[in-house]
């Protein structure tokens, strides 16, 4: 019996995260026993370049020395209290240092929790019920977000779920992804009822969207126009793009910024922060409720501490993993051209996404065009080769610090060959 089989005896579906149980892609998902730099290692030793990269937060590679010896050094303190301790002081202050507009933060346990009390924020704020979100955007799996959602519940064609009522969703707004008139007819319909717009700047849950020239702009502008407050989800974009997120990447400012793993280095944690004003309407200071037994836990605390203080003296980093990004997109982009393969390539700073579509992606229904079937074929073929991919074609790739030209090469040639032979299969 492999241990995927006795998985699935004890663990809905095998696992613990949808997009985990590759149905995707068919196929069983790899169980993975260790990882180092750009490296994973499944529990047969096979080894893999890793994009996925704990879903975005191994920014510096796996298991860096720095962040492990921050860990093995504060360990035997003890792993959690219930209480304050300095380690959550010096995170919140390295943050509100670093991210423009963030006078203050809370810290929680995952980017959910942070979206779901972000959005909670914005209704206590300015009295107001209604939220707006784009559709393919995905923002955890909190009760009002699930509504037109992307990555693992588009990847399993349940964009939706049971178990949200109609009660709940009728106050989630759906607008599409770089189409302000959308949203522009969503205040129109619903005047003075709309607290907040809630995006990923750059839409990395459908793969990777960036934002059109001047859409993140106008949106703002919108919110102040209407008296509504936008959210930033930098869940996977924050510390990411560059060091200030997207706010600095784009010039363009929120009133809420939402943070999930990155902040604890890969380990579970989240935060939302945001101007003074805003944020000293949460509880004890506000009416605006939000708690959590394991918030600020000095592990998560001091490993995530150790990477943004690294990233913070070596702004040198977001140049390399750009460049390294930028020559994957390059790379796939002459690889398709070559052999006349329906692909299109997008990409943001370190993220990238190839869609197996000849139309230019730019919003969920493009993205929606993409051949998923093929990618299935694509992603075991490059599995094969070493090569460890999302197992959904509605999910970015990232690149670390860890990762090499030679990865890159590696992966390339690796690509070409995968798709030349899927070329000839067709």
């Amino acid at each position: 019996m492999t241990l995927y089989d006795r998985a699935k005896k004890v663990i809905p579906g095998g696992v613990n995260s949808p997009v985990r149980a590759f149905r995707a892609v068919g196929g069983s998902p790899l169980f993975i026993s260790r990882a180092e730099g750009s490296k994973i290692y499944d529990i047969d030793n096979n080894e893999y370049i890793d994009y996925v990269c704990s879903w975005g937060p191994i920014i510096l590679g796996h298991n860096h020395s720095e962040v492990a010896k921050s860990i093995t050094d504060i360990i035997h303190n003890g792993l959690s209290f219930g209480a304050p301790t300095e380690s959550e002081v010096l995170m919140a202050e390295l943050i509100t240092g670093i991210v423009p507009n963030v006078d203050m933060v809370r810290l929680v346990n995952s980017g959910t929790e942070a979206v779901m009390s972000a959005i909670r924020l914005a209704r206590g704020y300015t009295k107001k019920e209604k939220i707006v979100k784009f559709e393919g955007c995905y923002h955890g799996h909190g009760d009002s977000m699930l509504v037109k959602a992307g990555s693992g519940a588009l990847t399993l064609s349940a964009p939706d779920s049971l178990g949200v009522t109609d009660g709940t969703a009728k106050d989630t707004l759906v607008a599409v992804y770089n189409d302000i008139e959308s949203v522009e007819r969503l205040f129109f319909e619903n005047k003075d009822k709309i607290a907040g717009v809630i995006i990923e700047p750059v839409a990395a849950n459908m793969g990777v969207v960036p934002p059109k020239e001047g859409f993140l702009t106008e949106l703002r502008e919108l919110c102040d126009k209407n008296n509504a407050l936008l959210i930033f989800d930098e869940v996977i974009t924050g510390f990411r793009l560059c060091l200030g997120g997207a706010q600095e990447f784009y010039s363009v400012d929120a009133d809420i910024v939402t943070f999930g793993k990155v902040i604890g280095a890969g380990m579970p944690v989240g935060a939302y922060g945001g101007r003074r004003e805003i944020m000293e309407q949460i509880s004890p200071l506000g009416g605006v409720y939000q708690a959590g037994t394991l918030s600020g836990n000095p592990i998560a605390m001091t490993a995530g501490f150790t990477q943004l203080k690294i990233l913070s003296e070596n702004k040198e980093i977001y140049g390399k993993i750009n460049a390294l990004a930028k020559k994957l997109e390059e790379g796939f982009k002459r690889i398709g051209e070559e052999l006349e393969f329906p692909m299109w390539v997008n990409r943001a700073g370190s993220l990238v996404s190839v869609f197996f579509t000849k139309e230019k992606v730019e919003n969920f229904e493009k993205a929606k065009t993409s051949d998923t079937k093929l990618y299935a074929k694509y992603f075991n073929h490059m599995l094969k080769k070493g090569i460890y991919l999302a197992p959904s074609q509605f999910e970015a790739m990232f690149v670390s610090y860890s990762h090499t030209e030679e990865d890159i090469y590696n992966t390339l040639d690796a690509a070409k060959k995968v798709l030349d032979a899927l070329k000839e299969q067709k």
